[in-house]
This record gives C-alpha cells, structure tokens and sequence, in this order.
C-alpha cells in the first residue's frame, strides 16, 4: 500500500478541535481537503501528519502553535480612536476587517473589544497561541 510522500496530492477528512473539545473546522459534511504535499497549502503540523500515511489510514494529532498559526504575538494588537474607523462600518467585537498597510498591502485583523471612544484590532491568527487537535483519514493519494 502506498504512503503520501512530498508531492503526493492528497485528499483527507478531518476534525480540528482545541484543547476544550471545541470544533473549530471539519471536513465532515462536504469534500474532503485536497492539497500538494510540500506545497504549503496547510499549516506544517497539518502536512507532517499527513507524510507517510495511507489511503484509508486515520490518525489523530496534536499541534502545536509553532506548527500550526505560530505563538500569540501581543505587538499586532493595537487600539485606535473610533474616528480612524471608516463611517460606514459599526464595528463589533469578532468582526474581520482588511487594513491597509504603509506599502498598499491589506492585513487581516479581528476586532477584540469596542469602547465608546476606541477599536482594538488584533492582527493574530484567530488560532494563534493555540494547541490544535486534528483528526484526519487520508481518502486519496494521487
């Protein structure tokens, strides 16, 4: 029985929960994730775990944050006053945004908390910091 290897294309269902049981995505319910082995289309831990398994094998992982979205960085926190943010967005907390870098680029943010006078953006992954658990049956090997 062949095993993926760097290069395969691969098709796999999985289960992504955190350390509270807490789904955070599935596959179940539609198409199983189809990806290029080694061509950094998941998170590392993700792909690690996906090396050298067979078709119809399941396994289950845990992932730490430096394979998965990387640690909590508390620098890409920011608060800004309310009047930097456009007039037609009512910002709540849990809301994604796209900002505008100094070069022109855009940078996903969340909002974290809303006052009376400021927005906290934050620019970390939703996931980051976190241990991830994942469930994962490989489908294909192509």
């Amino acid at each position: 029985m062949s095993k993926a290897i760097a290069g395969n294309t691969v098709e796999v269902h999985y289960k992504g929960t955190l350390e509270d049981g807490t789904v955070f995505d599935t596959s179940h319910g539609r198409e199983p994730l189809k990806f290029t082995l080694g061509g950094n289309a998941v998170i590392p831990g993700f792909e690690g775990a996906v090396l050298g398994m067979a078709i119809g094998e399941s396994k289950t992982v845990t992932i730490p944050p430096e394979q998965a979205y990387g640690e909590y960085r508390d620098e890409l926190v920011q608060t800004i006053g309310r009047e930097h943010m456009p007039s037609d967005i009512d910002p709540a907390v849990g809301m994604r945004l796209q900002v505008q870098t100094p070069t022109g680029g855009t940078f996903p943010v969340t909002i974290s908390e809303v006052t009376s006078e400021s927005v906290t953006l934050d620019g970390n992954p939703p996931l980051a910091g976190k241990e991830l658990t994942f469930e994962i049956e490989v489908v294909t090997i192509a």
